[in-house]
């Protein structure tokens, strides 16, 4: 047998171990980890525990393996919304097919969890929004998906948002640039299994009635040109708009989650014509600023939210002391006195059902909804003990990210 692995390659030596020479699905029981919110694959696959680390292997033909590892390789180092792929075993006993390991996207849904729940009533327009701006962000780095579905995306709470992610990139293939013909046929093959899956979820009771399959399916054409004409469009306005209209546009591509390459201005005679660079990858503005202040590492939606709450905090400390506080120190003294005492207050049977961050964002809505009940602020303390008695609680206890559940094992 061989491995292949990508750096840091320590994440792998634990994995070793393991039977790679009997077929996944022999696998002892006591070797693998359950993972309540996972997907459907036509593949086997199955979910270890290493060292509190999760993974997923996927048993697939060695052509397809090779091709999934170079391609989700490309995508992590470009900051595309992927999972993060780890290696491959090939040249198995007897014939076997290889097995391709990606690393577990930690607190990550799959749609037939969340239509499963109640709170997924509301989650189909939602989720098909979150899901076209995948394929956009895809479309514009050149890559023909040819299998966009709902269960080969991920979903991940962002602030109360979702953020999707592609998992499984077999069928996927790159180029320079794709054509308006390329991207046309992705389109479609995403609405028929879209169309699919939500006709099977109505059959398996899961899917609210108020929701018809076809109806969505069909809007996913119009979403995606919608978006796609917003990120690519190039605009002609007066030399005198110049200023205030490339400000907008640029924070219109910021809030739909779209990073800004190069501007360029060109003076026409139609008057200034503007073409965006718009760039694929996840934005980071936020998660950067906040990496630099606190070394927290979160998702873009949750870095702003955390961001607003460390200048509040810098505020504070400035009216308090009667000085200017400089950011790093405010940053550092935010991360001790307000966010991790929240965070280790979180019951430890109630810790992993949401991410830290997400948690902590939780503790800011909740802030603000008894603030206003109360009519003057409640403070972080309290509002973090109401939400870890009344709502977090509400949280499925089968959220749990897996890497908690191996952790507690």
């Amino acid at each position: 047998m061989r491995y292949l692995f990508r750096p840091p390659a320590t994440d792998a030596t634990g994995l070793l171990s393991l039977p790679w020479h009997q077929p996944l699905e022999e696998w002892d029981d006591a070797l693998l980890l359950d993972v309540p919110s996972r997907g459907i694959s036509r593949h086997v696959v199955r979910f270890v525990a290493v060292e509190d680390r999760v993974y997923a292997l996927k048993e697939i033909s060695e052509k397809l393996a090779r091709h999934e590892y170079a391609l989700l390789a490309q995508f992590e180092s470009e900051g595309l919304p992927s999972v993060s792929v780890l290696g491959i075993c090939v040249d198995r006993p007897d014939d076997q097919q290889a097995i391709l390991v990606t690393r577990y996207l930690e607190y990550s849904l799959s749609y037939r969890w969340l239509f499963s729940r109640p709170q997924g009533a509301h989650s189909a327009e939602q989720l098909l929004d979150t899901m076209v701006v995948l394929l956009v962000r895809l479309h514009l780095a050149g890559i023909f998906w040819g299998d966009c579905s709902l269960s080969n995306t991920l979903f991940r709470l962002d602030a109360g948002t979702f953020a999707a992610y592609l998992v499984d990139a077999e069928t996927a293939d790159r180029h320079p640039r794709l054509s308006p013909g390329q991207r046309a046929y992705d389109v479609d093959l995403a609405r028929e299994r879209v169309g699919a899956e939500l006709l099977d979820l109505q059959a398996g009771g899961l899917l609210p009635a108020d929701i018809d399959p076809i109806e969505v399916a069909e809007g996913l054409p119009r979403r995606y040109e919608s978006l796609w004409e917003e990120v690519t469009r190039e605009e002609v306005f007066r030399t005198d708009e110049q200023r205030y209209r490339v400000a907008e546009r640029l924070r219109r591509l910021n809030d739909l989650g779209f990073d800004v390459g190069e501007v360029e201005l060109v003076t026409t005679d139609e008057g200034t014509r503007l073409r965006v660079e718009t760039r694929v990858a996840e934005p980071g503005q936020n998660r950067r600023e906040l990496f630099r202040l606190t070394g927290l590492e979160v998702q873009e939606r949750q870095a702003q939210r955390l961001l607003n709450d460390v200048r509040a905090f810098r505020a504070y400390l400035e009216q308090k002391s009667g000085r200017p506080v400089p950011e790093t120190i405010a940053g550092h003294r935010w991360l001790a006195e307000v966010y991790q005492p929240v965070v280790d207050a979180i019951p430890p049977d109630l810790a992993g059902r949401l991410a830290p961050a997400e948690v902590f964002h939780e503790v800011l809505e909740h802030r603000w909804f008894l603030s206003e009940e109360a009519g003057r602020d409640v403070g972080t303390t309290r509002a973090a003990r109401s939400y870890f008695e009344t709502e977090l609680p509400k949280t499925p206890q089968e959220l749990t990210t897996p890497s908690v559940i191996a952790g507690r094992g």
